[in-house]
C-alpha cells in the first residue's frame, strides 16, 4: 500500500480500477482541520489526466504493473517498434502508449523499459539519463562560462532543450529524461 505521504512524482498507483501515475502533488495543511494531498494523476490505460484530493494518511493499492527490457528499432506511420530483448519478438506501440516527452528523446537501438498491466503494453520508461549528440546550436565564444547562461539547441532525436554557453554542434551531452534538462557534457 502506497500512503499519501509516500507520493512522488512518477509513482504509480491503483485507484478508480485503473493504473494512475502521479504526475504531481501537494500536501496542504490549513491552520484548522486536517491536512490533505492534491494530486494530479494520469490514467497509464486512457491517458486522461485527473486532480484528485486526498486525506492525509489515505492508502492506495501499488498499481500491478510488469516491466520488460525492450530495445527501440524504428519508428513508421505513427507506429513505434520496439523488440523483446529475451523472444525476439517485434511489436508496434502507438504515439499514445510512447508518451510524446518520450518520443523526442527517443535513439534507435535504445534499451527502455514497457510497462502491463495484465499483458497490455502501457507506457515506456526511458532511462533516466540519455546520452545525445547536439546536431544545431549557436557557436560558443570565448569566454563563456559552464555557469553563465543557456542557449537552445537541437538534439539528433530532434528534441529542443536549453545548454550551457560553451557546448557546440556535435557535443556529446547527457540528457536527464524526467525534467529534459542539460546535465553535462560527455567527455
Amino acid at each position: 500500500m502506497i500512503a499519501t505521504s509516500d507520493f512522488r512524482r512518477g509513482t504509480k498507483i491503483e485507484y478508480k480500477g485503473e493504473p494512475q501515475e502521479i504526475l504531481e502533488f501537494q500536501h496542504v495543511k490549513m491552520g484548522r482541520g486536517g491536512a490533505f494531498v492534491r494530486a494530479k494523476l494520469r490514467g497509464l490505460k486512457s491517458g486522461k489526466v485527473i486532480e484528485e484530493t486526498f486525506n492525509s494518511g489515505d492508502k492506495f493499492p501499488k498499481a500491478n504493473l510488469e516491466s520488460k527490457d525492450m530495445q527501440y528499432l524504428y519508428g513508421m506511420d505513427e507506429l513505434y517498434y520496439f523488440m523483446d530483448m529475451e523472444t525476439y519478438e517485434q511489436f508496434p506501440l502507438t504515439l499514445e502508449q510512447l508518451g510524446t516527452n518520450n518520443k523526442s528523446l527517443l535513439k534507435e537501438n535504445m534499451v527502455v523499459k514497457i510497462l502491463y498491466h495484465k499483458e497490455t503494453p502501457l507506457a515506456v520508461e526511458l532511462p533516466t539519463f540519455v546520452e545525445l549528440q547536439v546536431k544545431e546550436t549557436e557557436p560558443g565564444f570565448k569566454g563563456d562560462t559552464a555557469s553563465g547562461g543557456s542557449k537552445p539547441a537541437v538534439l539528433e532525436t530532434g528534441a529542443s532543450i536549453k545548454v550551457p554557453f560553451h557546448i557546440n554542434e556535435g557535443d556529446l551531452i547527457r540528457v536527464d529524461t524526467r525534467t529534459l534538462e542539460y546535465i553535462e557534457r560527455v567527455k
